[in-house]
């Protein structure tokens, strides 16, 4: 009896290891990458304390069942006075997979985790192409992207309950 339970025992254990969820980098790679800087050599003469601006965003999609493309897009502006220096545009791609994760878990992999991952390889790529264009360093700053993510769905919901809002009949009131 006691064998009966040790392999059934162990019978689960092996389901349970197959119905875990499966996270895996599968490649990444830089999908577009531009690099401009329309006032030199005439910038260059001027004093260095530019203004920096970063424009961020993600955007995924589903490659097969279970892999997804993540595509980080980071745009750099740096002015010195009122004339751009430099302009870098980088989209930092990458495929991951995604196995066995419930429903709910999926976005927040692919807003946050994924995008948290191919941060680096993009900073790096950045600060290479500005040295290239004879820059100083530019060495980007971590970014939340939990944050940005949480931002973004409280955003959504608002959207929703606001366009909810507007679709109720006259004479009824909304939450």
């Amino acid at each position: 009896m006691a064998e009966n339970d040790q392999q059934a025992a162990g019978g689960s254990n092996e389901n349970a290891n197959q119905n875990q969820p499966q996270f895996a980098l599968q490649r990444i790679y830089v999908k577009d990458l531009s690099f401009e800087s329309p006032n030199a050599p005439d910038v260059f003469q001027q004093q260095w304390k530019p203004s920096v601006n970063m424009d961020l965003n993600t955007s995924h999609k589903k490659v097969s069942d279970t892999q997804y493309e993540v595509v980080l897009s980071i745009t750099i502006t740096a002015k010195v006075e009122d004339k751009v220096a430099y302009l870098v545009e980088i989209q930092q791609a990458g495929v991951f997979l995604l196995n066995g994760f419930p429903e709910q878990q999926v976005p927040p992999m692919l807003g946050a985790y994924c995008p948290n991952l191919l941060f680096p390889y993009a900073r790096e790529t950045i600060d290479n192409v500005v040295n290239k264009g004879s820059f100083p360093a530019l060495m980007l700053a971590p970014v939340n992207f939990d944050a940005i993510f949480a931002q973004a769905v409280k955003r959504k919901q608002q959207e929703q309950q606001e366009q909810q809002g507007t679709e109720a009949p006259e004479g009824q009131q909304t939450h």
